[in-house]
């Protein structure tokens, strides 16, 4: 089926159940059926190429996702722009996807002249909160629209749906494509795995709507949740909102944990009501996810994935992780992701291609219907990630006796920071473009914040100073927040092979002694 299908069978079922809640505006599932519809029919009359892409530019937003099912619901490619990136890169995603529309928030409004100046494939743009000059407010868009229905399009398992982002490691980021296929596996496998309780959940998203918590609604949309939606990462905020809504199910990265933890008032909430506090994008501190069951209660649960198979290759649930928690003996496995999920196949594989056994460490592979089919336009980065029959994800685990799996390290020069993908190549090319740096190398630190912090290694020119501050700014102007390093060390030189090539594993060492992974 594809993901509205879905909406619409929670629209029989529970017609009046609330849908979507922000503050005062709410939408029942079947109003938000009705809306959507009104933007789909708004999108079809004005014109769709095939499978057209239609980005949604916003922060958390309940009218932004009434474009994302109205982009599925008028079998468009809904292309998530991440709202926290710099403009160049979000830009360049634009591009590289060939977008045909932009819904947009007013918080952007400013970058629309440089956007339809440099992104010359869009052909209708749309201000989802109010008008912006001469582009209509979404409110208007649909007050213009004449049109009632939307034309019947046969089913096709493998027509393109969503195109995500993910970093480069030349600074690009590729675009990875799901199909209705890869959005069925996905869940299937939610039903499987974090199945229906005797209510309906209620679903907190306040992580960021174009990453995991956004997908996550779509993800439950079978139980007919209400999904909660708050647009900023608060600690207090979150807490104070489980408690209000009696939310059963959140999805953090790990950082917004921590902060959470980290809040004088972390104790002062009724959490009963959680069932499942889902924590992934990057590992977890053993002891940070022991203190989280003692605050929260039973509810904490752990999942493997990435973009490319999204989310669910391994899942570790609320009752074992509270047991590791409990259980001295058993405490070793809060380092644990769980074990393999139902309907997605996964293999530890040494380099020449051989599944290991138990115990051996190598890279993580899977193969089935969760992984993605291709990468948009790069038939070159497909084929090296598909190789042999499974998906290479880059990440070095290895499996217990038990089954469960423990990720260990990263093949890929890649940096985990609060739950966002940073590629060390982007950001030491940003930096390098200072005129006072010679060279720099870009590596992820342990950190009790960010699981792993950015740390750039700079090796000035030749009577150049630069102060740290300026370099930090510098990054972000070009990269924005997430990918600036949050520390600068200079060196008077920076180890090389015979080559000349930056040894980054001696310059790791001096940050990761005496750790028991090489990624937290």
């Amino acid at each position: 089926m594809r993901v509205i299908d879905y909406f619409d069978k929670a629209v029989l079922k529970t017609p009046d159940r609330l849908a979507f809640v922000a503050g005062t505006r709410q939408y029942t599932y079947r109003e938000m059926q009705a809306y959507s519809t009104r933007i789909a029919c708004g999108i079809e009359a004005r014109g769709l190429s095939k499978a057209g892409r239609v980005a949604v530019y916003s922060p958390n937003d309940v009218e932004a996702f009434a474009c994302v099912l109205a982009s599925f619901r008028a079998n468009a490619t809904w292309v998530p722009i991440n709202a926290r990136n710099a403009l160049e890169t979000n830009i360049d995603f634009m591009n590289l996807t060939e977008c045909e529309w932009l819904f947009y928030h007013s918080e952007f409004a400013s970058h629309v002249t440089e956007i339809r100046a440099k992104v010359p494939t869009l052909k209708q743009l749309v201000c989802i909160d109010r008008a912006d000059g001469e582009i209509a407010s979404l409110a208007a868009f649909v007050a213009a629209t004449t049109q009632t229905t939307i034309a019947d399009i046969p089913y096709d398992t493998h027509r393109m749906t969503t195109i995500l982002g993910t970093g480069g490691t030349t600074g690009r980021s590729k675009g990875i494509m799901w199909d209705n296929l890869t959005w069925s596996t996905l869940i299937a496998e939610t039903g499987i795995t974090i199945p229906a309780g005797k209510t309906p959940p209620v679903h907190l998203c306040v992580a960021p709507m174009t990453h995991a918590a956004g997908i996550l609604t779509f993800m439950l949309t079978p139980q007919g949740p209400t999904n909660v939606i708050l647009d900023k990462t608060d600690p207090l905020e979150i807490m104070s909102a489980i408690q209000r809504h009696r939310v059963t199910h959140l999805f953090l990265p790990p950082t917004v944990l921590y902060a959470m933890l980290a809040h004088p008032r972390a104790r002062e909430f009724d959490y009963s009501s959680l069932t499942h506090f889902l924590i992934a994008a990057s590992p977890v501190a053993a002891d940070k996810l022991a203190e989280a069951v003692d605050v929260f209660g039973p509810c904490m649960c752990q999942c493997y994935g990435q973009v490319e198979a999204p989310m669910l290759i391994t899942y570790l649930p609320p009752e074992e992780l509270a047991a590791a928690a409990r259980d001295p003996a058993l405490r070793h496995r809060l380092k644990s992701c769980g074990k393999p999920c139902a309907l997605t196949v996964m293999g530890i594989m040494d380099e020449e291609g051989n599944l290991v056994p138990q115990g051996e460490r190598g890279e993580v592979v899977a193969r089935g219907d969760l992984v993605a089919p291709c990468y948009y336009n790069n038939p070159q980065g497909t084929a090296e990630a598909h190789y042999g029959g499974w998906h290479h994800t880059g990440d070095v685990a290895y499996c217990d006796e038990q089954g469960y799996v423990y990720i260990v390290d990263r093949k890929k020069d890649m940096i985990i920071t609060g739950g966002f993908n940073v590629f060390s190549a982007e950001v030491e090319a940003a930096i390098n473009g200072h005129p006072a740096v010679e060279n720099c190398a870009v590596i992820g630190v342990p950190d009790p914040k960010w699981g792993e912090m950015v740390v750039a290694i700079v090796l000035l020119r030749p009577d150049k100073q630069v102060t740290d501050a300026v370099l930090m700014d510098f990054t972000k102007q070009r990269l924005g927040s997430v990918k600036a390093p949050k520390r600068i060390e200079f060196w008077p030189d920076l180890p090389r092979s015979p080559v000349g090539k930056i040894l980054k594993t001696e310059i790791r060492k001096k940050f990761w002694v005496n750790t028991e992974r090489a990624v937290n």
